[in-house]
């Protein structure tokens, strides 16, 4: 049993007591980084059948139909003898040169339209294995490069068909020469690209689109890309129930102890432990929970920390992991400064994916 003095009011209901994240500071060697390129597992599922456009959005049927044809269009790409490559890439045929003309596609729209469920539609319908297809954000690939490093990674990567970049951080000027960088050898390697983006600072409006600056950004590699222009609204609120009120502590306490593998922490707690490890361990941080139960959520304090939690929000919904919180209601975490700053869009979708988990553990409650 827990020594919290909440856990010490509730009787024993499980046989052992909630997970902490706080207690956990995981190691994530360069070799999982690499496996780990691959769509998360709350698009394990999803194709271009499962994406739901909104009839109102003609935009969103015609992505679906290009990027359809793009997958088709990359199966005669480079691939290597049966088809087996070795962790670094070592061994590997020399790729041919990208053809003439467009080989990759971007995906230009507001959070909640659906382009991670049509980047990772794409990624399993490109006809390839999937050491063969890579698929991350751009932070877990400017991760991947520091752990590799530069050359390493252009040689692990260059004999894939595909790389699919999820939140291409064009917020951040030295990572985006990086990538770009990167993705230009990769394209003189034959490998074909697709991508999403967030936008810059000051461009204010959760449905302004990027393209224009994504594109102005990766500079010499922009003749590549098609823009595939996605219009709509957060998907997460089209006919959806309103967000749960945050529950008691008493109630999130008692579920946390009633679900087996459910992860117990007080909310600032958990904010503090997140600034001792890196970013690119928060999935690792997550692993084998059912559940995040978190008691006293506040807003929160400062901009550094707000964005370590929106890259832990993007874990715990990639991993579809519910969320029981006491405190305030998640709409309430980010400032209104924050909420009109730069990094807006990304409080938004925090605020969004946080919402959706909270509703999937409503459950939680009722079998506690």
């Amino acid at each position: 049993m827990s020594s919290s003095p909440a856990a010490s009011e509730v009787s024993p209901i499980a046989d052992a007591a909630p997970l902490s994240l706080c207690a956990r500071s995981p190691h994530v060697p360069a070799d999982r980084l690499v496996a780990e390129m691959v769509p998360p597992p709350r698009f394990d599922s999803v194709r271009f059948a499962t994406y739901l456009p909104d009839p109102n959005q003609p935009s969103q049927i015609e992505a679906v139909r290009v990027l359809e044809g793009f997958a088709g269009g990359l199966g005669g790409a480079h691939a290597v003898a049966g088809g087996k490559r070795g962790f670094f890439g070592l061994g590997r045929a020399k790729a041919p040169k990208a053809p003439a003309g467009p080989r990759g596609v971007y995906l230009d729209g507001g959070y909640g339209v659906g382009k991670t469920h049509l980047l990772a539609s794409l990624w399993h319908a490109t006809p390839a294995e999937p050491a063969l297809k890579a698929f991350g954000t751009f932070v877990e690939l400017t991760n991947l490069v520091g752990a590799l490093g530069f050359q390493q990674t252009v040689q692990t990567l260059s004999g894939h068909r595909l790389l699919c970049i999820d939140e291409f951080e064009l917020d951040d000027p030295g990572d985006t020469v990086l990538v770009s960088t990167l993705l230009g050898r990769l394209v003189e390697a034959g490998v074909a690209l697709a991508a999403t983006s967030n936008t810059l600072p000051g461009k204010l409006g959760e449905g302004r689109f990027a393209a224009a600056d994504f594109l102005r950004e990766i500079q010499g590699l922009s003749a590549h890309f098609r823009t595939l222009r996605i219009d709509g609204e957060d998907y997460r609120h089209r006919g959806l129930p309103e967000a749960p009120a945050p529950f008691s502590e008493e109630q999130v306490t008692r579920a946390a102890h009633a679900t087996p593998g459910a992860s117990l922490d007080a909310f600032p707690q958990l904010l503090d432990h997140l600034a001792k490890v890196h970013p690119s361990r928060y999935g690792a941080l997550t692993d084998g929970l059912r559940a995040v139960c978190l008691t006293d959520v506040q807003p929160v304090p400062d901009q550094s920390t707000a964005l370590r939690l929106v890259v832990l929000a993007d874990r715990l919904y990639d991993r579809e992991v519910p969320v029981l919180a006491s405190g305030l209601p998640f709409d309430r975490l980010f400032s209104e400064e924050m909420l009109n700053g730069g990094y807006r869009k990304k409080y938004f979708r925090a605020i969004s994916r946080l919402t959706a988990l909270a509703r999937d553990a409503k459950g939680l409650v009722a079998a506690g």
